[in-house]
């Protein structure tokens, strides 16, 4: 498949903003390895795999330094699924074999990413069936295997099935598990997630898309019955309509009475009403006593009892870099333009203040890099004789991403969105879809083209999204990032 050609550049007069840009994108080039012949962009920072729950996502993300990179993170996931629909929860390259691993889910962040890149690779036809084919038999996959009690909910059987690592609230639970029935004797898990049944609710949403895009409307309105019937029981069995948030349930049926984050991903995957983020967003995520900390989005509420500051791999307290790095799409499909702004300055900030490292986690009160790891593949500090961590490819992407929706420009499901956001001036250009795109701004005013041909002219701090010939669908606020 010979693929269109994609490029992107930013230059502005924010010094502390340009340092940050230029050292991610030197430092995301760093990620980019050949499995086989076959070029991807792996996590980075010591992780040397494509994760699911990271790469593909990932990947699209990068898809215009690198579109090949950017489709083989998809594709390879892909290609390796089990005849049973399973896919692969990471993918290693060793000694000269590219090698699926089945021992764990891994997450899914996934079918949003694959989307976009059929309208990037060209609206590839052979492309959308393969993802279509991949996602009824993935979603049927978790159907068989992981619905286990009959109420709508599907169930995670390990910690890094939702690559949770270290996390409190999954108790005695093995890290991993291969078999596809659940362990025994353990105290929380086979549970009910908010996770898993939240990965099919975005395979049939995606499906419904398909068969919207392919022209069947019967099987995009009953991939949408079928997505609805997943937030539904949701819904039902895992929402607490008194505490605002989704908490999910031990293998007994009781509450996990843990405040995660973890309702802020099922944003990313879409399977909460409107009215379910609203309230998550307003009642906790804004609130600085649990997620909105000086530096936030701590995987774990700051003041649960769960909650736990440790600087090593843990998904029971720091903030991660995969966290802000899902959260853009989570907070955008609700609205949420502001917050994504805000986020961006505050993860941009912190990478400065560390002397543009890009780690997994920040301390959540000081922004203080973690450079503590148990990863023996990573270099020693001289002074303290620990490894340290540089080049996580979730951060070093956010940094970017978080650029591109409050400066710059994103393709988006056949859409082109135009991000002007005010401060010192800037130049951001892209070339994708066969088109020509870019920003000229003042800081206070910019002006927006599309193959050399001036759009038009609009204050800073709004989103002009056009079709990809540029012709102007829409205007929304992104506002400022403000404290």
């Amino acid at each position: 498949m010979k693929l269109p050609e994609t490029s992107v550049s930013f230059r502005t007069e924010d010094e502390n903003l340009q340092r940050v840009y230029d050292a991610a994108e030197e430092k995301s080039r760093l990620n980019l390895k050949l499995f086989g012949a076959d070029p991807v962009l792996v996590e980075g920072g010591g992780y040397e795999k494509i994760w699911l729950e990271t790469q593909p996502m990932g990947g699209e993300m990068y898809a215009l330094r690198n579109l090949q990179a950017a489709l083989n993170n998809s594709l390879l996931f892909m290609r390796h699924q089990r005849e049973d629909g399973r896919l692969p929860g990471s993918i290693q390259y060793t000694g000269g074999k590219v090698e699926p691993q089945f021992n764990k889910y891994q997450g899914f962040c996934f079918p949003f990413p694959a989307l976009n890149l059929y309208y990037l690779i060209g609206r590839d036809k052979d492309y959308l069936e393969q993802l279509k084919e991949t996602l009824i038999r993935f979603d049927a996959c978790l159907w068989k295997t992981r619905h286990l009690s009959g109420d709508g909910l599907l169930s995670s059987f390990c910690v890094y099935d939702t690559g949770e690592d270290n996390a409190l609230r999954y108790g005695d639970a093995p890290c991993w598990w291969e078999e596809d029935t659940p362990p025994e004797g353990c105290a929380v898990v086979p549970m009910a997630s908010m996770d898993v049944t939240s990965w099919s609710y975005a395979a049939r949403d995606t499906l419904a898309e398909i068969g919207r895009i392919q022209g069947d409307p019967a099987a995009a309105d009953a991939w949408r019955k079928k997505a609805e019937a997943v937030a539904a029981s949701l819904r039902q069995g895992l929402w607490d309509e008194g505490r605002g948030a989704l908490y999910d349930r031990d293998k007994s049926g009781k509450t996990v009475d843990v405040l995660c984050h973890n309702t802020l991903r099922c944003m990313y995957w879409g399977s909460v009403s409107p009215a379910m983020a609203d309230r998550f967003v307003r009642e906790h995520l804004l609130n600085p006593a649990e997620f909105w900390t000086p530096f936030p989005l701590p995987s774990v509420a700051a003041n649960d009892p769960a909650f736990r500051n440790a600087q090593e791999n843990n998904w029971s307290g720091q903030p991660e870099g995969l966290t802000y790095q899902r959260a853009i799409l989570a907070l955008e499909r609700y609205g949420y333009h502001g917050i994504v702004t805000a986020l961006g300055q505050k993860l941009v900030d912190a990478v400065s203040r560390n002397n543009c490292r890009f780690t997994q986690q920040y301390d959540p009160f000081t922004g203080k890099a973690s450079l503590v790891s148990t990863d023996t593949h990573l270099p020693v500090d001289e002074k303290s004789g620990e490894a340290v961590q540089d080049a996580y490819g979730p951060t070093v992407l956010a940094c970017l991403e978080y650029t591109a929706h409050r400066y710059g420009i994103r393709p988006c499901l056949g859409k082109v969105w135009f991000s002007l956001g005010a401060g010192k001036p800037y130049e951001y250009s892209a070339v994708f879809c066969n088109h020509r795109y870019g920003i000229r701004s003042s800081g206070t005013a910019a002006e927006i083209f599309a193959d050399g041909k001036r759009l038009g002219r609009w204050d800073c701090g709004w989103r002009v999204i056009t079709d990809e010939a540029g012709n102007v669908l829409e205007t929304l606020r992104i506002g400022e990032a403000e404290e």
